[in-house]
């Protein structure tokens, strides 16, 4: 399951597992109040959203491919969201830890490098449009 949503992510519906699992590994990003030493207020993300559906469900069949797994679940919030809201979340389920947490992990990263999300910063003095796949580089004050 792969989505992109505008409301809040639900993440207990993203930690049903099956019974054959023993392990559910989930990654939750969130929206915090600094970014490189500047403060904060709210966010903002957009997307090119038929694309980065298609994209997501990639990394869902890659994930899927690679790792020994019973699930993964893709989803990434839209929109505007305020400090403490979770933006992205992953959840991969698999009969053994291990394999969750490879999985898990390969898979934010792999989203974050590929699906196309970008990320508007707003702070008190103005606002700035991120990229990369941390959103650590400022692209042009907005």
């Amino acid at each position: 399951m792969s989505r992109l949503v505008r409301a809040p992510i639900d993440l207990a519906a993203l930690c049903a597992t099956e019974p054959r699992d023993g392990a559910l590994a989930l990654f939750v990003g969130v929206v915090r109040d600094e970014n490189q030493g500047r403060p904060v207020a709210r966010l903002e993300y957009e997307a090119y959203e038929e694309m980065a559906e298609a994209e997501l469900e990639r990394v869902e069949q890659e994930t899927r491919a690679q790792f020994p797994v019973t699930a993964v679940r893709l989803v990434h919030r839209l929109g505007p969201l305020a400090i403490g809201e979770a933006s992205v979340a992953v959840a991969v389920s698999s009969p053994h830890r291990g394999e969750a947490f490879a999985a898990c992990r390969f898979a934010i990263d792999t989203l974050k490098k590929r699906v196309p999300i970008w990320k508007k910063e707003f702070y008190a003095d103005g606002a700035v449009w991120l990229e990369g796949p941390d959103g650590a580089v400022p692209v042009r004050e907005a």
